[in-house]
């Protein structure tokens, strides 16, 4: 049973570690979407991003933008701060799931001519979609509790 204990519980303390940290960098990234003053200013530096790069720039922000980044800013914060105080497995599983959609509407601006800048977080948000889902293909992940 020791030895048991000792083979399972550091991958569930590493996959938590995963979960942790994939909150910790969505509440870095997004926290600035969740007011419309922290927007501006987060609007402004990406903008300038993208022009330091060479890259096009980001449109201008009309007020229904605003309110939906507003609201996709808030859910992600208390989301990462669930995973960030009560982290469980199942919790990287649906935070994958939701990387997966995000990833799926991340294309799709893309290929509608979104920033090129969006390709970083898109191959970020893949990233830890991929770390976060790729333990659950193993029968022996899926069936602890």
């Amino acid at each position: 049973m020791s030895t048991l204990i000792a083979t399972t519980a550091p991958q569930r303390l590493s996959y938590l570690t995963v979960v942790r940290a994939s909150a910790t960098y969505d509440l870095a990234v997004t926290a600035g979407f969740a007011t419309p003053w922290t927007l501006a200013l987060v609007h402004a530096g990406l903008n300038a991003l993208s022009g330091s790069l060479g890259l096009a720039a980001f449109p201008g922000l009309d007020p229904m933008q605003v309110l939906y980044a507003n609201l996709m800013g808030s859910v992600v914060v208390v989301w990462s701060l669930l995973r960030l105080v009560r982290p469980q497995r199942l919790h990287g599983l649906f935070d994958a799931a939701a990387r997966v959609l995000f990833s799926l509407w991340m294309a799709n601006a893309l290929a509608h001519g979104a920033p090129d800048l969006l390709w970083a977080f898109l191959v970020v948000e893949i990233a830890w979609g991929a770390v976060q889902l790729a333990p659950w293909a193993s029968a022996r992940f899926r069936a602890r509790d």
